[in-house]
């Protein structure tokens, strides 16, 4: 028996209707909306043969917990991604050395909806988090990524330092971002197998998993700003890693 789940926002609406229209239950929107934005997403949903309803604005709020869904939202199966755990990962037929993300403790969902969206646009394999102490997938997560929490395998774990010492037994590079490393992003080599491990808001990398890493670096700062959002961070660090792994073929 199929398990449906409600997504909410145009972003993580009309992607889910592009990708998998098959998994789109029935698309809600606002009776009241008539403008272009609307008007684009109605004539998607027809194009994909998803049934659409027209409802109340209230009725709308109720559904997706009055979470800022714009109008919209979509009843969907909660189809599985490709890899549940990091030995599916490690043990698929990928087209290149896997590539991951790994956030320790990021507790804001809006910042890991960004990590996910900057993931999916680095063609990073999974973002893996651990469990306790940190974002889950939830509605907000999803409106945020814009899509890209149905791309993303996202892999929440029980051990984060377990699973860190896992993939490095596997053969996978552990790359950890902090201000005061001494060695800073541009030095990093991202060609085979890597993690890029990054910490929370605010605090960072907890100790255990900055000793847990192979190697810590920093990102280069040129301007008057000390710190910056870890989605950003994460784009930065990922963009890197990317540009050496394009170079390297």
């Amino acid at each position: 028996m199929s398990v449906s789940r409600i997504v909410f926002g145009f972003h993580a609406v009309l992607s889910r209707i592009r990708q998998n229209p098959a998994s789109v239950q029935e698309v809600c929107v606002d009776k009241t909306r008539k403008d272009a934005r609307m008007q684009d997403l109605l004539q998607v949903a027809e194009q994909k043969g998803v049934r659409v309803m027209q409802l109340e604005k209230e009725r709308l709020d109720g559904l997706a917990a009055n979470g800022r869904h714009q109008g919209v939202l979509a009843r969907v199966e909660d189809t599985p991604l490709p890899y549940q755990d990091i030995h599916d990962i490690l043990e698929a037929d990928l087209a290149e050395p896997p590539f991951l993300l790994v956030l320790d403790g990021v507790e804001d969902p809006h910042n890991l909806g960004a990590c996910l969206r900057v993931a999916d646009a680095m063609g990073v394999h999974a973002v893996i988090a651990p469990k306790d102490r940190a974002a889950g997938l939830n509605a907000t997560v999803r409106k945020v990524a814009c899509g890209a929490a149905e791309t993303v395998p996202f892999i929440a774990v029980t051990n984060l330092a377990r699973t860190l010492r896992e993939l490095k037994d596997a053969g996978v590079w552990l790359v950890g971002a902090v201000a005061e490393a001494e060695h800073d992003l541009f030095t990093a080599k991202f060609q085979g197998p890597i993690a890029m491990v990054l910490g929370a808001e605010g605090t960072g990398l907890r100790r255990l998993t900055a000793e847990t890493c192979d190697q810590l670096v920093s990102i280069p700062m040129f301007g008057t700003v000390e710190s910056l959002n870890v989605s950003v961070a994460s784009g930065i660090c990922l963009y890197e890693a990317r540009r050496q792994r394009q170079l390297a073929g």
